[in-house]
């Protein structure tokens, strides 16, 4: 199976266990042990890795956008909603490690599970063959969708929250998880945001990226937005 996905991601690696990592959901790692690791660390690299290619990626060739456009941009191209789909047309939730329980609850059809997943394999490609390899990978489902753009319901409230707060340049924006609850295969996750020292937000979702959302949009809401 390794070799059929090495062939949809157009790579082929040197350390395979790489990929095997960035395979191996929460749930999998916890139910078997024995020293095994999830790809959450994975997740934060790639995280990482595929806002730098994008962004480098749409400043060169969006010259006319201003920056207030090219957040919107690279916010819609990284969202939950987007990797997901991206991870799909890989095919990747036939290759995830799960537990039972999560396999049970189809968990490789989660959008939350298979966006980590693809920032994962992003990390994995950065780490086995370096920057250009990684930026390949990420620009072959990105470019198509900048040439291409498809409408979105997608709403972006935590770069309309930071448009809006930076204005004011003493004024300080952040997002503090406030906790956690539910089983591996079924986390939910309490997001506040903060200006400065006040709440003005909360909200919570199956992902810290969806409960940063809510809680940017009640902040909105909050604000007469």
């Amino acid at each position: 199976m390794m070799k059929e996905l090495q062939k949809r991601i157009g790579h082929q690696y040197h350390n395979i266990s790489y990929l095997e990592n960035a395979l191996t959901h929460s749930s999998y790692a916890n139910e078997v042990r024995h020293g095994v690791k999830s790809n959450e660390r994975l997740e934060f690299l790639g995280d990482a890795v595929l806002s730098i290619v994008v962004s480098d990626y749409i400043y060169r060739n969006c010259p006319n956008l201003p920056e207030g456009e090219l957040s919107k941009l690279r916010a819609a191209l990284v969202c939950e909603k987007s990797l997901c789909r991206f991870a799909k047309a890989l095919g990747l939730g036939k290759y995830l490690k799960l537990s039972k329980g999560e396999k049970n609850l189809k968990g490789n059809e989660r959008p939350s599970i298979l966006a980590d997943a693809f920032e994962a394999v992003i990390a994995s490609i950065y780490l086995d063959a370096g920057m250009k390899e990684a930026g390949r990978f990420i620009l072959s489902f990105v470019e198509p969708e900048i040439k291409n753009p498809k409408p979105r319901a997608f709403k972006d409230y935590k770069t309309t929250l930071q448009e809006i707060i930076q204005k004011n340049p003493e004024e300080h924006l952040s997002y503090v998880l406030t906790g956690e609850e539910g089983p591996d295969h079924d986390k939910h996750f309490f997001v506040e945001v903060h200006l400065n020292n006040n709440v003005i937000g909360k909200g919570g979702g199956r992902s810290k990226k969806e409960a940063e959302q809510q809680a940017a949009r009640e902040a909105l809401e909050l604000m007469g937005y």
